[in-house]
């Protein structure tokens, strides 16, 4: 039965019941993944029921603005299964911000963040809810394995783990996705933080905690298509490097520097060559050198506005302060 319709920022409109005691959430973020939802239900809860203990828990399927028939499988899913919420986005916010909104609703004790594309099994459940009862309150899952996926995407990723790591001051796991449990006080801290840009991942590392991890093989994907293609995964590497380091910014300046410095050099030996009569150095004749300088120093400057305007764009979309999200809707079977 619905209490009270809240509105709040972040949130929008939310309908919210009594504030049962729940001990363990699995928040899984859905967009178009239609053919996904029932396999999903039913390997969660069949594992969260048999966990030891009989623990209360709580499954949020949220629907990130899908146009397929997502949302109306996870109604089905609400009315046959308990312990289901499911929340409803107005639209498409991108799977960072769908996450936050499924961690903002949750009621749990500990939390459960996985993809709803099953690669990340929910048979680790029991593993997380093991170590956090030993007192550690994130325990993030290490891929081992990655199968059904290109070498393209295993290079780059492996690349992007490992740049991300040396450039930001903050100890980010390599080969960690966002499939972790977090315990309420860390979730607590996530709901404090409010950039628009999340790079999830990062900032459960920068809260710091007390964090272990454990390994498995990541399975293929069943059903459905990804919803990372290139694009996305260029931007969120974008937003995990500006959100935790300002590297790219030295790096400007460092660039800036080091071309001051050689056309400095430049000029010196073209003094030299005319105060001493030495004619004119082989590489300053004719168009072609002039034309490399001219190129090459309007990369350099396009470069050092290019990384000044994604600062800028991120300073931008926080000072507006909009709601990181809108919930259209809250269902609770």
């Amino acid at each position: 039965m619905v209490e009270a319709i809240l509105f709040t920022r972040g949130e929008g409109r939310v309908m919210a019941t009594s504030a049962a005691a729940v001990t363990l959430s699995v928040v899984v973020p859905l967009y178009n993944e239609e053919a996904n939802v029932a396999p999903l239900a039913e390997r969660v809860t069949a594992i969260l029921d048999a966990l030891p203990g009989k623990p209360s828990y709580e499954l949020i399927l949220v629907n990130d603005g899908s146009t397929d028939g997502t949302a109306q499988r996870i109604r089905d899913e609400l009315r046959n299964r308990p312990h289901i919420v499911f929340v409803d986005l107005s639209r498409n916010f991108g799977h960072q911000l769908a996450a936050t909104a499924g961690l903002d609703v949750s009621r749990g004790q500990a939390i459960v963040l996985m993809d709803g594309d099953l690669q990340d099994p929910p048979e680790l459940v029991p593993e997380f809810v093991d170590r956090w009862q030993q007192g550690y309150d994130v325990v993030y899952a290490v891929r081992r394995t990655r199968k059904g996926e290109s070498s393209f995407k295993l290079a780059t990723a492996r690349a992007f783990y490992r740049i991300i790591r040396r450039l930001t001051n903050v100890s980010i796991p390599m080969d960690a996705g966002d499939f972790r449990l977090m315990s309420r006080r860390v979730v607590d801290v996530l709901k404090r933080s409010r950039e628009r840009h999340r790079f999830l991942r990062g900032m459960v590392s920068w809260a710091g905690f007390s964090q272990t991890a454990v390994e498995y093989d990541r399975d293929e994907r069943r059903y459905g298509t990804t919803k990372y293609p290139l694009s996305k995964m260029l931007k969120l590497a974008i937003d995990g490097i500006t959100s935790f380091s300002d590297v790219p910014l030295r790096f400007a300046s460092y660039l800036g520097f080091t071309v001051s410095t050689v056309a400095f050099v430049y000029a010196i030996v073209i003094i030299i060559f005319r105060s001493f009569d030495l004619g004119i150095p082989e590489f300053t004749r004719g168009w072609a050198s002039t034309m490399v300088a001219i190129l090459f120093l309007g990369g350099v400057q396009l470069i050092g506005i290019g990384i000044l305007g994604e600062y800028i764009g991120r300073i931008y979309d926080e000072v507006k302060a909009r709601p990181l999200y809108l919930i259209s809707d809250i269902e609770r079977s």
